[in-house]
């Protein structure tokens, strides 16, 4: 596997995904990588393919836990509050198995910057380069205030908001965000019920006044 140097996003989703499996996060599903299949599922949804499982391997409870314990570590540099710290413990990431940056060729034969994974490197050191990679050119590209906490009071997510704009709240916009948007309009609702000197009547539906 080759990491494109230039491309921090790839890595910094990689992370954000990844730290939003645990059951820390997840209460009400409790922990998303329940076993080896789903680490491989997890792999598989983001197009993730590192070599120590080339030739159809799949991953193995060894392989699980050191994804777990990875976990772990990146939603320490996701909280960390200094940016020195970011940069020392995801550039130690990238050593774990990282050779480079070195020129290699893309698709279209022109000529990138890419981290190499050194030959032997397990299935969690391979996404530690991954990762690191990806939060180190966040950090550069972007600033350390990409780095966030989900912005939903019963969420304990976090993300790298590699967005253009930069307004991104949510560490699962389509989870998070729907659920705050249901409870602020269920809260208005109950609010409005409660008015002073509100009539009780059936009401009219939509387009039938």
């Amino acid at each position: 596997m080759k990491i494109p140097f230039f491309d921090y996003k790839l890595g910094a989703g990689v992370a954000t995904d990844l730290v939003n499996t645990s059951p820390v996060v997840r209460t009400a599903l409790g922990e998303i990588l329940t076993g080896p299949a789903a680490l491989a599922r997890f792999l598989a949804e983001h197009d993730v393919r590192p070599d120590a499982l080339a030739d159809g391997r799949r991953p193995d409870d060894a392989d699980l836990e050191a994804v777990r314990v990875l976990r772990g570590e990146i939603r320490a540099i996701l909280e960390a509050g200094a940016e020195e710290q970011v940069v020392e413990a995801a550039s130690a990431l990238v050593a774990r198995g990282g050779i480079g940056p070195s020129l290699y060729r893309d698709a279209e034969g022109r000529w990138q910057w890419y981290v190499a994974i050194s030959p032997g490197t397990s299935v969690a050191d391979e996404l530690a380069v991954l990762m690191g990679t990806g939060l180190l050119g966040a950090l550069r590209t972007l600033s350390h205030d990409r780095f966030r906490r989900c912005a939903s009071p019963v969420c304990e997510g976090m993300f790298v908001d590699t967005s253009k704009a930069g307004r991104r709240r949510y560490c699962m916009p389509e989870v998070c965000g729907n659920r705050l948007n249901v409870a602020s309009h269920r809260a208005r609702k109950l609010e409005s019920t409660r008015r002073p000197g509100r009539q009780e009547g059936p009401s009219t539906p939509p387009g039938e006044d």
